[in-house]
Parts: structure tokens; sequence; C-alpha cells
């Protein structure tokens, strides 16, 4: 078993119509749903062919759909303790979820929401590219990416690298342990929340943005080129959860 500290390792939608988010996410991207044992409760994982990426989870009424993203981390307990006294609000403390690890939840400094999550099984070892419908990429925009830099490194190690984004601003690459894990950047308007944006892995990105259309998101943007990257795009999905999706190049991330 190995845990592979500072790398995102699941990723859960938020919402109250569960029913609404499979269908436009089997539709989008070919994933499917298995119930799995969760204590006294069957948890609807999501699969991307044969493997668990993430699960469907009921939102509080009134709350607002939303991607959760969990960073594994080599002790769940440290990790929020020190999260706290860095400026972190607690949103739920370490708990146990036998018999697949132990996680809990804060805001970071800047308001974005963050799970901290310990697998009992390990963490899936990384790979040279992503298979299409699997996670490949983690980003966060936040109105204070000086204090979510800080924050981001204090707590969990992690070393960045500023890349010149022309107009769109700096680029932070965050790595740990010689791996990309994570991008941060400046939130590129005022008023907007900080959040962590999960990407997935598609063959085509143009057809991938067609499609989400035709489902019901709306496109966050037009679909473009990322230089030495690939070609990717981001939508809001009809339940009001933003996703962004990437071509990678054979020498992306």
């Amino acid at each position: 078993m190995a845990h592979l500290s500072g790398k995102f390792v699941w990723f859960e939608h938020y919402s109250t119509d569960i029913p609404g988010a499979r269908r436009f996410y089997e539709g989008l991207f070919g994933w499917h749903t298995e119930l799995m044992p969760l204590g006294a409760e069957r948890y609807p994982m999501i699969m991307a062919g044969s493997d668990g990426v993430g699960g469907y989870s009921q939102a509080e009424p009134g709350a607002a759909a939303h991607w959760r993203s969990y960073l594994s981390v080599a002790d769940v307990d440290d990790g929020y303790n020190r999260a706290l006294q860095h400026g972190a609000v607690s949103v739920q403390p370490p708990t146990d979820f036998a018999p697949v690890g132990r996680g809990a939840v804060v805001r970071d400094p800047t308001g974005a929401l963050l799970a901290l999550w310990t697998s009992a099984q390990g963490d899936a070892p990384d790979t040279t590219t992503a298979p299409a419908g699997h996670f490949c990429w983690n980003e966060l925009t936040t109105p204070d990416a000086s204090r979510a830099l800080e924050f981001y490194r204090e707590v969990f190690g992690y070393e960045s690298q500023a890349l010149d984004m022309g107009p769109q601003g700096t680029y932070h690459v965050l790595s740990r342990n010689g791996q990309q894990r994570a991008g941060l950047m400046q939130c590129p308007e005022a008023g907007m929340p900080a959040m962590w944006l999960p990407y997935v892995s598609v063959p085509d990105a143009d057809a991938t943005a067609a499609k989400a259309e035709s489902l019901g998101a709306r496109l966050m943007m037009p679909v473009m080129d990322v230089p030495n990257v690939g070609r990717m795009g981001m939508a809001t999905d009809p339940l009001g959860a933003a996703i962004a999706f990437i071509r990678l190049n054979d020498t992306g991330k």
C-alpha cells in the first residue's frame, strides 16, 4: 500500500438530484455507477470502465451543487490540525469511513472547500497518461492567490512554479516530490468564489463541449488550446456544478 501525499485521489459530486447528475455525466463521459456498501448505506460510485474514480453524494437542501476534491495525506488528523492552525475553517472533523478510509473537510483561508483523505487501501499509482473518463488535473481559482500559495506550501508541502499566462495572469503549478499535482491561479473576475475545479480527460474537447450543451450544460468559455498541454473546455452542469475537460497532448500533465 502506498499513499501519494499531495495527490488528488477522489472527486465527489454533491447535489440534491443524484439521478439527474448521473444521467448527465453518464451521457457526457460514458461513466456508469455501481452501488458500493459503505456502513449501513450504499454509496453510488462513479466508474470509468473498471476503475472507481469518484462518487455522488446528497447535498443539504438549498446547498449549491459542487464537485468536492479529496487530497491524499499521510495523516488526516495531522493535516486537519495543521490546516486549522494556518487559517482554514473546519467543515467536518476527522471521521472514519469504514472500511475505506479516514477523512476530514475544511475551507482553506481563501474559502475553497477541500477534503483530506487517507485511504485504507492506499492510492492508485501515477500513470504517464490519463485514460478517457479519468480525472487528470485539479485547479484552484482563488481571490487571493498569494495567501492560497502560502497555505498549500506550509500545510501540504507543495513546491510551486510560476508560469506567465499573458493576459490571463500567472499560473502556479503545485508539485510534490517532483510530481505535478495541481494548478492555482487568481480568479479572473472580481467577486468569484474560491473553488477547486477538477478536469476529466476526453478524446475530443470540442465534441465533449457540444455534447455537454446538448445535455443541458452551460459552457463557461469557448474551447481553447493550452500550449504544450492540450485542448480544454469548462462547463456548468445542469445542476450548477462546474467541471472542466481536456484532450491532453501526448506530453500532457
